[in-house]
């Protein structure tokens, strides 16, 4: 080992005290440091403890720890001297307990008896680190602690989840490594976990690997009728102004076709439904969560603009129609009007999406990208509402844990700002979770425009490096803790370092994460500037890729199956199983048939589940029993 090494190593295990306690005050306490004979001792290692490390103090019954939180010289002389008076603050953290011999058995927070004046200050050896950081008792291996790399840094799960949890950080300090190094820790102790993962930027599917379901706008299954009242009417009509006589349309009629779908299919406990309770919506609220067809809703709105004589009347109307229409019919929202929106599968969508049964994939990951934007807070309020309920329906016996990434956009601390059922959705979760075993991680670079009041919910806090002065105060006020003077240390963190506080660790502590695998690195990383433009790109190839793929996120298929039927007429054909496209469409010679950019319509048709000619079979089907071309689909 190198000089330099040794001249900066924190000492561990010397029984020879560092000094003596000359002033308690409560949590705290002072040392005054023993001559250092010139600063050295046994071994050339240089005996002055580092601040944010630990010491302990012999009592009668314990050695109580103290934290080093300040050093100083209160009268420096010009040159440095022995006869210099330096002294330790330590903060008083935690006790190791004695047995009957005088033998440490064990660690304690908090502590039960104060040091008196004159007792003595040793450093910690390796043992009572790792008695102080480590406990065995269901516990995880996160890293390793600053003072002594060879201690790991463990964490209590139960305490962590159970009473919610933050990883904050600068952008680029690591925070999707450590949301994902902590994850993993998790889930190698407990494979049937059950996991849900907001990510925004889908950069935590290669974290995972095969242990990840991964939703995305491809396959995410998320029907309408799943929505509150709040969210369909954030997608129906958005913060349109003057739009109050749309959503008393929609409060009326929602109820009315609710009634009619359960009619249609026997599902009340009597197994039939009066006539004036469907016509009213009897036993059915705005926020029931069972099915119902835009096709229903749309007739009941034509019905009522047919019996309506002013014109004036007839605008809500008409609105709200080509309002649900634009958006039933746009392929960006097929997530919530696909095919199978109008069948009643509740409990397959709760399943896939809280991993029930886990089928060795305990994390589900909702990737965002590629979502409407204007959708994506009413997407994750839908999917934070449904947990909580879920949890509480089910008397919180199936523990589950929502990790939400950027989570500044969807609980921001300026009430004016996102969509209010979603911070009332996470605030829910934060308030009410323990209570039903719903935990929740958010995780933020902005911690000064979090909802402060969720964020003093977390009771354990893992932060990574943060500058911004305004952050490292929301922290400070976050934090109970006896040891807060570590936050000192946040501008000045190191790669993969932070430090954690609270009820998940058993003291404060400032770490380093393990490393993860090459292959489990998150995709979100730093653009390598220099290395990408010193490249040429001779031609537009790229661009018109780039292009390509993004007008295929808005491309219409004529044959492509929408939750909300092909569109003819401004009527929206629906059914519950898959369905074919209206009859006159079909008649179209291939050529004639509108077709969007550089969409193949027979492999679009395929991946659906029905090949043209199945289709052109269904339709000489039709005509043979006496339909006709114009006729819509058979409704239910």
């Amino acid at each position: 080992m190198s000089q330099a090494a040794r001249a900066v190593r924190p000492i561990v295990g010397h029984e020879k005290s560092v000094g003596r306690i000359i002033s308690v005050s409560g949590s705290q306490a002072i040392v005054l440091l023993e001559d250092t004979g010139g600063g050295r001792r046994q071994s050339d290692v240089v005996l002055r403890p580092v601040m944010g490390t630990l010491l302990r103090v012999r009592t009668p019954s314990s050695m109580v720890l103290g934290l080093v939180s300040a050093q100083s010289v209160p009268v420096p002389t010009p040159e440095s001297t022995a006869s210099e008076v330096r002294i330790l603050e330590l903060e008083l953290v935690g006790e190791l307990l004695l047995d009957a011999q005088g033998e440490v058995q064990s660690f304690r927070r908090g502590v039960t008896r104060h040091p008196s004046l004159g007792d003595q200050a040793y450093a910690t050896s390796g043992r009572d680190l790792e008695l102080a950081y480590s406990p065995a008792h269901k516990s995880i291996k996160v890293g390793t602690i600053s003072q002594d790399p060879n201690i790991p840094a463990s964490v209590l799960v139960d305490q962590l989840l159970s009473k919610h949890f933050a990883v904050l950080g600068t952008t680029g300090t690591g925070k999707s490594c450590a949301v994902a190094r902590i994850l993993r820790s998790i889930l190698d102790a407990n494979p049937n976990a059950h996991i849900l993962l907001l990510d925004p930027h889908s950069e935590y599917a290669t974290a995972f690997g095969d242990r990840a379901e991964v939703i995305n706008f491809a396959n995410l299954d998320l029907p309408y009728w799943l929505f509150n009242f709040e969210e369909i009417v954030q997608v129906m009509i958005g913060d349109a102004v003057d739009a109050e006589d749309e959503v008393d349309i929609l409060a009326e009629l929602i109820p009315i076709v609710k009634g009619k779908y359960a009619s249609n299919r026997r599902r009340t406990s009597d197994l039939a439904l009066r006539k004036d309770s469907v016509e009213t919506g009897a036993g059915f609220t705005v926020d029931t969560p069972t099915p119902y067809r835009l096709s229903d809703l749309l007739d009941v709105i034509d019905q009522r603009m047919g019996s309506l004589e002013l014109k004036h009347a007839l605008r809500p109307y008409k609105r709200l129609k080509a309002r649900i229409e634009t958006v039933a019919n746009d392929p960006r929202y097929s997530f919530m009007f696909g095919k199978t929106a109008t069948q009643d599968h509740m409990a397959a969508v709760l399943g896939r999406l809280f991993r029930i049964p886990v089928n060795s994939k305990p994390v589900a990951i909702v990737e965002l990208t590629g979502l409407p934007s204007e959708v994506v807070d009413v997407l994750v309020s839908v999917i934070c509402r449904l947990s909580f309920d879920f949890a509480m329906w089910g008397e919180g016996r199936m523990p589950l844990t929502i990790i939400c990434e950027e989570a500044h956009r969807y609980i921001p601390n300026d009430p004016k700002l996102g969509f209010r059922p979603t911070r009332q959705a996470i605030a829910r979760i934060a308030k009410e979770g323990r209570k039903y075993s719903v935990s929740l991680c958010v995780v933020s670079q902005r911690p000064g425009e979090l909802d402060a009041t969720i964020l003093s919910q977390c009771s354990t806090v893992f932060s990574l490096r943060l500058a911004n002065e305004d952050d490292q105060h929301i922290v400070r006020a976050a934090i109970s803790d006896a040891a807060a003077s570590l936050l000192e240390f946040l501008p000045a963190l190191g790669e993969r370092e932070a430090i954690a506080f609270g009820d998940g660790v058993t003291l404060p502590m400032r770490f380093r994460f393990l490393e993860l695998p090459a292959d489990a690195l998150p995709r979100g990383r730093n653009a390598a500037f220099t290395d990408q433009w010193k490249e040429n790109q001779k031609n537009g190839s790229y661009v018109e890729a780039v292009v390509n793929r993004w007008r295929a996120a808005y491309a219409v298929n004529p044959w492509q199956d929408q939750g909300a039927g092909a569109s003819r007429g401004g009527t929206q054909w629906e059914s519950v199983a898959a369905e074919e496209p209206p009859a006159a469409e079909l008649a179209v010679e291939p050529e004639a048939a509108p077709a969007a950019p550089d969409v193949n319509l027979a492999a679009a048709t395929e991946a659906r589940g029905a090949s043209l000619e199945a289709r052109l079979n269904l339709l000489k089907e039709r005509l043979a029993q006496g339909g006709s071309l114009s006729d819509p689909p058979v409704r239910d």
